[in-house]
């Protein structure tokens, strides 16, 4: 069925959404489905093409109200949203979608590039955020990092890294049973590192996702913060399990 024919079997007769209409339907197996919302057909076509040579199934949906339509009523492994949508605006079909329990990974494509704008999309329930223009293998990189992500069917409340232990709830660290007195900042540096243990973390990325807001690139806080947590989770043992990836950032994975 083409995307404009489910769009419009998504709404009732009177062309009004169904955005009630019961959960999405289950996707067959197959290649992963993403959904790019974007009225810039030019970058839309772009990313498509390019999806679809990586071997996913694409489909595209240029307004923001059948974009919303489109996610509620069909199973998708992601979306790439535009943030300036016309009929409806990226920040509050994602909100919507949230809002209704829809956990689907978002990431942000936007030519809006100032910081404020990234933490706006982040906070509206947006996973990751890319700025336009943007190289295709850092769109590809992004998504299929958003892919791998466990499904967050579960609230998690606890965060295991070979013998490191994050309690989320009692916001309490301890490694081989040794307990870890952390600072807040440390905390929350551990916490990022362990939700993307055994992958590479990037400064840009630590800076985002820790301090909320973009230093210069430059600044050496990252280099202290990750010394002091060093300090704490591998001095004394026997296997380090914070790495430095010279030249891409930083790793925690457990020792093989």
């Amino acid at each position: 069925m083409q995307v404009a024919s489910r769009v419009e079997a998504a709404r009732g007769a009177n062309g009004r959404d169904r955005l009630d209409a019961g959960p999405a339907r289950a996707r067959p197996s197959g290649a992963m489905r993403i959904l790019i919302i974007d009225d810039d057909d030019e970058t839309a076509r772009y990313v498509e093409k390019a999806l679809k040579e990586s071997g996913y199934t694409v489909d595209r949906a240029a307004d923001g109200r059948d974009g919303l339509v489109l996610a509620t009523q069909e199973r998708y492994d992601a979306l790439i949203v535009d943030r300036m949508l016309p009929k409806l605006d990226g920040l509050a079909l994602v909100q919507a979608l949230r809002a209704s329990g829809n956990k689907t990974p978002v990431l942000f494509l936007s030519a809006l590039d100032k910081v404020d704008d990234r933490v706006r999309g982040l906070k509206a329930g947006g996973d990751d955020y890319l700025t336009k223009p943007f190289a295709y293998a850092e769109l590809l990189a992004r998504v299929e990092a958003l892919l791998r992500r466990p499904p967050q069917s579960d609230v998690t409340t606890r965060l295991v890294v070979g013998d490191l232990e994050m309690d989320l709830l009692a916001r309490t660290v301890a490694r081989g049973g040794q307990r870890i007195d952390l600072q807040p900042r440390e905390f929350r540096l551990l916490e990022h590192m362990m939700r993307h243990a055994g992958q590479v973390v990037t400064r840009t990325m630590l800076l985002e996702g820790v301090w909320d807001y973009h230093f210069d690139p430059q600044t050496n806080v990252i280099d202290v913060h990750i010394s002091r947590l060093r300090q704490k989770i591998d001095k004394g043992f026997d296997k380090p399990l914070l790495h430095t990836v010279r030249g891409a950032g930083y790793c925690l994975r457990a020792p093989d």
